[in-house]
């Protein structure tokens, strides 16, 4: 019997290279610390007390974006695989169950290259229509070049806090 409850799935593949070693890129992946510096979007912040990266198969990963006038979004899912500094697999939400909502499994793989990283970052969608996966693949970008930014630096800035 074929499972009607699931719309169309949608997969996408991001590659930058980061000035920077890949140890210092998986640091800002998986320390709260350097995580609110960079996984946010224009006008939010991601304080680091509203952050939550239980890096291990089957931890909990979480952040909450938030807003002027008290606008939030939560987005949260659970770690699959965790290579350090080689490879993190997780999800946003629950593919295996994902209900009426769009949730995906992301893989990254940071290959050292020359003293930079090569990070290759896909996603794949579950519930997840065209429009969905490009607002999500756009959001990705801007996270992407605040990441950049913030492995150049080298020196971490300030990590917002509150929440």
């Amino acid at each position: 019997m074929e499972d009607t409850t699931r719309r169309p799935t949608a997969a996408y593949e991001l590659i930058r290279v980061f000035d920077a070693p890949r140890e210092q890129v998986w640091a800002a992946w998986t320390e709260p610390e350097r995580f609110s510096r960079w996984f946010r979007l224009r006008m939010l912040a991601t304080p680091v007390g509203r952050i939550t990266l239980d890096a291990w198969p089957g931890g909990v990963w979480r952040a909450t974006l938030m807003g002027e006038e008290g606008f939030e979004v939560t987005l949260d899912g659970t770690y699959r695989e965790v290579h350090a500094p080689e490879r993190l697999v997780f999800t946003t939400g629950d593919p295996d169950d994902p209900g009426e909502g769009p949730a995906s499994v992301v893989t990254i793989e940071f290959a050292a290259v020359a003293g930079r990283t090569e990070m290759r970052f896909h996603q794949y969608g579950v519930n997840t229509d065209r429009q969905h996966a490009e607002l999500a693949r756009a959001g990705w970008v801007e996270f992407f070049d605040r990441l950049a930014e913030h492995v150049r630096d080298r020196e971490p800035g300030p990590a917002v806090r509150g929440g």
